[in-house]
């Protein structure tokens, strides 16, 4: 019953905030329930939709997925920051508090194929944590999953906090909770995952998300995209069958990521990637600087197209486009390509923005979230990409 109710409870949060009607968020709740008893481990009853193998570019999956129904846009993920509810301590430190319930969810990762996930807060990546170097964290998770888990954070804590089996609360119970707690250290762009045995496992239903801590010194202006490379395996064989960034397959290739010529873009990329030592991300027609982890406000690789992460490997790409067009990004290991990580960026002249937004269904708040994301004032300097 317990588990029931919030999953309800989430279904109508996601469909509720993508403005659906009453009728369709009952459907959608109806919607949720199916999936929630159908989670195993059996194949889905969906193949994999007919790639081509033709060069990188060539051939896309074929059709669209319901964003509604899925509980999240990957358009919106890429600007998707979640602040907490911020208060003051009495000792002037900054507290940001956090609601993380894990469930089973089953999720669409290409058009007609669905992925008996594991989530955090509905959606595969979780909710992106962003807070300022120095707050205080404070997250209340509740396990209303299928099985045991735990929330492990990259970064400074004390061992009680490290979300692992057999220390501190251990592998959090089904029906139970629990609240971790830790001052935000290191400044950089890190994440969270399950930490629950056997880990393989966990990581790859889903049990990740992105958490950003932002430098009190802060960074220069610029449009902040987040994006966590990932990949599912759907017959449970232990080869992936898609790959995406921020889960569904050539979402990005379909409905290409506004920009602006000449404006610094920063990208917070993760690799989250089971099954494969490597992922990887390359920009075409342009070169960016890259800061590993994030954790310096110096360029630790100058002036390169491409970077190789492993999983868990994380940093920040910093770049420009100098002219207008329609420019690809993805992986340089072509099958992945070819299975769903590949994408466009959209790059017009400042006049012509808002309609690049409105063709793939972005508006104004959009914009506003992916150029006044960080938690830190801009510091203005002459630094570009």
């Amino acid at each position: 019953m317990f588990q029931h109710q919030l999953r309800h409870l989430w279904a109508r949060r996601d469909l509720l905030r993508l403005g659906l009607g009453s009728g369709a968020s009952l459907a959608g709740a109806a919607l949720l329930g199916r999936h929630a008893e159908a989670q195993t481990e059996s194949p889905p009853a969906h193949s994999v939709p007919a790639h081509g193998a033709s060069s990188h570019g060539g051939s896309l999956l074929v059709g669209s997925v319901d964003h509604a129904k899925n509980g999240f846009d990957p358009l919106r993920l890429l600007v998707d920051w979640d602040y907490g509810r911020a208060s003051t301590l009495e000792n002037g430190q900054t507290l940001r508090q956090y609601d993380i319930v894990a469930f089973d969810r089953e999720i669409e990762i290409a058009p007609g194929l669905f992925f008996p996930a594991w989530t955090y807060n509905g959606r595969v990546p979780g909710p992106t944590l962003r807070c300022t170097e120095g707050d205080r964290i404070r997250i209340h998770f509740i396990n209303a999953g299928s099985h045991p888990h735990t929330l492990h954070f990259h970064g400074f804590h004390t061992a009680e906090m490290d979300g692992i089996p057999n220390v501190g609360p251990g592998e959090i119970g089904v029906g139970e909770r629990f609240t971790y707690e830790f001052d935000a250290e290191p400044f950089g762009c890190h994440l969270y995952h399950c930490h629950a045995v056997p880990l393989k496992r966990h990581i790859h239903k889903g049990l990740y998300g992105a958490f950003i801590i932002d430098p009190k010194a802060g960074r220069p202006p610029a449009r902040e995209l987040l994006m966590v490379m990932n990949a599912f395996d759907t017959n449970f064989d232990g080869d992936n069958e898609i790959y995406a960034v921020n889960s569904v397959g050539h979402e990005y290739a379909k409905r290409p990521i506004p920009l602006i010529a000449g404006e610094l873009v920063r990208l917070y990329l993760i690799n989250i990637t089971e099954f494969d030592p490597v992922n990887s991300m390359h920009l075409h027609a342009t070169f960016f600087d890259y800061y590993d982890h994030g954790t310096s406000l110096e360029p630790t690789l100058r002036m390169v197209d491409t970077i190789m992460q492993c999983q868990a490997q994380r940093g920040i790409l910093e770049f420009t486009y100098r002219w207008p067009g329609q420019y690809m990004f993805h992986a340089h290991q072509t099958e992945f390509v070819e299975l769903g990580w590949m994408g466009m960026f959209n790059v017009v002249p400042p006049e012509q923005f808002p309609a690049a937004l409105e063709a793939v269904g972005l508006d104004a708040a959009w914009d506003e979230r992916s150029t006044h994301g960080s938690t830190v004032a801009p510091v203005q300097n002459e630094q570009g990409g």
